[in-house]
């Protein structure tokens, strides 16, 4: 046995730093500090610097990306994957629930979403309430239990939502059998459960702000009721909870901008908002940011006035946009979805990758970490053999914090034993199958 000593001289010894990681010799898109071709040195997950000549330490790792690209990781600020359940359909006002709680680390959706170049994504409540629930932001750490996706320090985001999916909700909703109207059932009932919902908060913020303010004057007071469901919306009240709404129609995103301004918040990001183009100026004013798709209609009839320069329409009269998938399978070719914006509306390509990168980051309060390549920002970033916004590009390397998630050379490598594998689990659950018999045969244990 080890002297007691040395065992307290193990613990105590922090644990070994990884070593730096050079990527050398790309061409670097910084997205806001233009670009270059040089390389980017990481020291312990973050960027340490980035330029056209860098000293590669000695025992640093280096990932030759010769007459590659290397980009920020793309960010997609709405999305439904890595969670077990989305809505909470069977109320109006569900700010209560938080999507951290239903986190699933094993969706398959994470992997494909980082053979994209994707890094980090808000992963959102549905659009079946008026006020649904929290949202978390994740980044694609392909293998990390669910603590180990959550983005540490993020700012709460609270998803609301507005026209057809919460109205649709209110016609009849079903339990066990039986149909129970859930009000509301129009969009004017959605604004009043809005303004009832923030009206209810306020009361509640100044019953707390009272009781404190007894206390402070030694007065005994007898605690308030603790309100999870009004939690969350006093601390969009007071700035502590960002607030993304999905919409599509420009009457009803002027209705909630107005709802915003009467309550004293603001609206961080608006969904779809697929009419933004129309209400663009007042968008801008009101400083709230756009989530859009790139070309998606006809899908419904709140689609129906969608047309394809909608970002670049609202990037021009000052809205901070961004591009989004909502989608599982558009979320691996967000890259593609950029390059759209330069065919419809002219936008530079600058300004088509900001819209997948430092805008969404913006937007969910972490451009500060991530979204560019920046000293001391997060070493997420993305290698493409070809220009990112290039139809052929493909994704090579993924890194996030300077470690490799996905690596196109490492997966082409294990398909064949991976394909094997999944072969022997399928006969083996055949061989179980058999044994047990017939479905309905079997005795209980």
């Amino acid at each position: 046995m080890k002297p007691r000593w040395i065992l307290l001289l193990a613990a105590a010894a922090p644990l070994m730093a990884a070593p730096p990681v050079v990527v050398r010799n790309a061409n670097v898109l910084t997205v806001t500090k233009g670009r270059f071709v040089g390389s980017i040195l990481i020291r312990d997950g973050k960027i340490a610097e980035a330029g056209e000549k860098i000293r590669t330490p000695e025992g640093a790792q280096v990932i030759d990306a010769s007459g590659q690209y290397v980009m920020p990781g793309i960010i997609d600020n709405h999305s439904h994957i890595a969670a077990e359940s989305t809505n909470e359909g069977s109320v109006s006002v569900s700010s209560m629930v938080d999507i951290r709680d239903v986190l699933n680390p094993e969706d398959i959706a994470i992997y494909r979403a980082l053979a994209g170049g994707v890094t980090t994504i808000l992963t959102t409540h549905g659009s079946a309430n008026a006020i649904g629930g929290v949202c978390s932001a994740l980044k694609m750490r392909w293998g990390k239990d669910a603590a180990g996706l959550m983005v540490d320090g993020s700012a709460p985001v609270l998803k609301m939502a507005l026209g057809e999916n919460p109205k649709r909700r209110g016609g009849a909703t079903q339990f066990g059998g039986n149909i129970t109207p859930r009000y509301p059932a129009t969009r004017m009932g959605v604004e009043d459960v809005i303004r009832e919902a923030f009206t209810e908060a306020q009361a509640y913020r100044q019953t707390r702000r009272d009781y404190e303010a007894k206390l402070k004057r030694g007065e005994k007071a007898a605690a308030p009721r603790r309100d999870i469901r009004l939690d969350p919306l006093v601390e969009v009240l007071e700035g502590r909870c960002l607030v993304h709404v999905h919409a599509y129609r420009a009457d009803e995103t002027l209705m909630m901008l107005r709802l915003a301004q009467e309550f004293g918040f603001r609206v961080h990001a608006l969904i779809h908002v697929l009419e933004g183009y129309k209400v663009a100026k007042e968008i801008a004013a009101h400083n709230a940011g756009a989530t859009t798709f790139s070309d998606w209609w006809a899908y419904k009839m709140e689609a129906a006035d969608a047309i394809p320069y909608n970002a670049a329409l609202m990037h021009r009269k000052g809205v901070l946009v961004a591009l989004n998938s909502d989608s599982p399978e558009l979320m691996r070719h967000l890259n593609q979805e950029a390059a759209k914006a330069i065919k419809y509306g002219g936008v530079t390509e600058d300004e088509a990758l900001a819209m997948i990168t430092i805008n969404p980051a913006r937007q969910i309060g972490l451009d500060q970490r991530v979204g560019s390549i920046e000293p001391g920002k997060d070493a997420d970033l993305v290698i493409y053999d070809k220009h990112p916004l290039s139809n052929y590009a493909k994704v090579q390397k993924v890194l996030i914090e300077g470690e490799v998630y996905f690596d196109r050379d490492r997966d082409v490598s294990q398909r064949e034993e991976r394909e094997s594998r999944r072969k022997a689990l399928v006969e083996k659950a055949k061989e179980q199958q058999k044994k047990a018999g017939p479905p309905g045969t079997r005795r209980p244990s």
